[in-house]
């Protein structure tokens, strides 16, 4: 979704020519895979970052054209990173080069980041705004959304336009958590509450199954740990509001399609799987193209004569499809591989924070992927599903099912038996014993204090609600402001004062 939709190819849409196409692109990937053309080297890996944009009075700033055109990276892959615009006009996006985690790897992930974000913020303070890295915008209302809200660029206005237009009716945000929102919008502009961090493992192909399936089951712990969206529309709702409001605002499916079962776009999946072409293919059975945009590329031919094919097809469709642990295929420097896109976390708090996440997550997949008898074959799927769905309404107060345990507190399935299992996983993948320390330690830190993004968020809006007698507008935009000066200042989550 990176690439630009350009008016030309808008103009000669052709769905029935769309649908071939994607069909031989899974049969070119298939190809590459038999053929063992898939690069096997030493595991990469890649992050994104989505941040919000802040008015000085705590509002979101429809500002994104204004603070990248202060910014001059060049997005090239020897840049230090890439900016660009998400969906919404008070959004950016944020793309690190892939690397290899070994050695001091994530602190080098964390020093990058916090130069980058440094950056960026220098960037905002030309354009008048603050930034924020936080998972749903708190300060986001009903009254913000319109079309306006959505940033300029083609894509995102098609995408909104093909979404509605196969949904045939408004969208309906309906929520239910600590309190509750029930909003019709007559675009996609909801969705754009929610920023996230995407952590990216390339894996060799024969192994992607194994880290994927590994990837869905520690789902629900990744999302106890660093959930960071407890807001929206001015309510209070799940600890990680995000899972929810990607599966109604990006909803497709016709009133009788949801009555039916069929699957919504966001989707956490149904099986354990055996391939990466299972994820494919049921992309090809469960999803309509949003973007149906032929590349002149032959992929067969491009095969048949020894070269890579770009999958442009097969790689636009994969990109509307909003799994929360994406198949990806790629080409870098002309060698095609796959990947795992994990993308169930939310934006910040902080640098240090977003890399406790990753390692916890690169550790736990790596362990759990190379596990003699692999979680998988322990768990149920929907147990791993329960779990995620868990997580996301109670944050880090969640219980979770675990194979050989049962129903257990994630606090405490995380400090006794998550905790070492992500060190082993780090280990193997060369990560320096100080990096695994430190930052596995931030979340061993949350998990003995109870705190995370998502908790600080609450404590502070009620501070300013109780003690400073603010409404509820005002102690959130109070606490946006806070959050924006604290993630600044780069401590973890949570040793913040509230």
């Amino acid at each position: 979704m990176g690439d630009e939709v350009t008016g030309s190819a808008l103009r000669h849409w052709d769905h029935p020519a769309y649908t071939a196409r994607l069909q031989e692109g899974r049969a070119a990937l298939a190809q590459l895979l038999i053929d063992r053309r898939l690069d096997r080297d030493r595991p990469m890996t890649g992050l994104e970052l989505e941040i919000d944009l802040v008015e000085p009075g705590g509002d979101p700033a429809f500002a994104n054209d204004a603070v990248l055109e202060h910014l001059h990276t060049t997005g090239e892959e020897e840049a230090l990173y890439s900016a660009q615009h998400e969906l919404g006009a008070f959004n950016i996006e944020l793309n690190l080069p892939p690397r290899l985690l070994d050695g001091a790897g994530i602190s080098w992930y964390e020093s990058d980041l916090a130069a980058i974000l440094a950056e960026v913020r220098e960037a905002g303070g030309k354009a008048g705004v603050h930034i924020c890295p936080i998972g749903t915008m708190p300060t986001l209302f009903t009254d913000h959304m319109d079309v306006e809200a959505i940033s300029r660029t083609k894509r995102y206005r098609i995408l909104n336009e093909e979404i509605m237009n196969q949904r045939g009716e408004d969208l309906r945000i309906d929520i239910t958590g600590a309190e509750s929102v029930d909003f019709t919008s007559p675009t996609i502009a909801p969705e754009s509450a929610n920023t996230s961090v995407q952590f990216h493992l390339q894996v060799a192909p024969e192994d992607f199954a194994r880290y994927w399936n590994a990837a869905q089951a520690v789902a629900g712990a990744q999302v106890a740990m660093g959930a960071n969206s407890p807001y929206l529309f001015g309510r209070q709702l799940w600890a990680e509001t995000r899972v929810i409001l990607f599966e109604q605002g990006t909803d497709t499916r016709r009133a009788n399609q949801r009555a039916e079962g069929a699957r919504p776009r966001a989707w956490f999946g149904e099986r354990w799987i055996d391939s990466i072409l299972d994820l494919f293919d049921e992309n090809y059975r469960h999803f309509a193209p949003l973007l149906p945009l032929c590349d002149p590329e032959d992929p067969a031919a491009v095969m048949a004569a020894g070269g890579v094919p770009s999958l442009r097809e097969l790689r636009f469709h994969n990109g509307t499809v909003y799994r929360w642990n994406r198949p990806v295929y790629d080409v870098q420097r002309g060698r095609p591989h796959v990947r795992v896109e994990n993308r169930v976390l939310a934006a910040g708090p902080t640098a240090v924070d977003i890399c406790a996440n990753m390692a916890l997550f690169y550790g736990l997949v790596a362990h759990y992927a190379n596990a003699a008898e692999p979680l998988s074959e322990r768990m149920d799927f929907g147990q791993a599903a329960a779990n995620f769905r868990a997580a996301a309404r109670h944050g880090i107060q969640a219980d979770q099912v675990w194979p050989g345990r049962g129903l257990v507190p994630a606090r405490k399935l995380v400090l006794e038996e998550l905790l070492p299992a992500a060190a082993e996983g780090l280990s193997a993948l060369g990560v320096s014993r100080r990096d695994a320390d430190r930052y596995l330690g931030v979340i061993e830190a949350r998990c003995r204090r109870g705190v995370n993004g998502a908790t600080w968020q609450v404590a502070r809006v009620q501070v300013a609600q109780h003690r400073q007698r603010m409404e509820r507008r005002e102690a959130l935009r109070a606490m946006v402001l806070d959050y924006s000066a604290r993630s600044a200042d780069g401590r973890p989550v949570h040793e913040w004062e509230v």
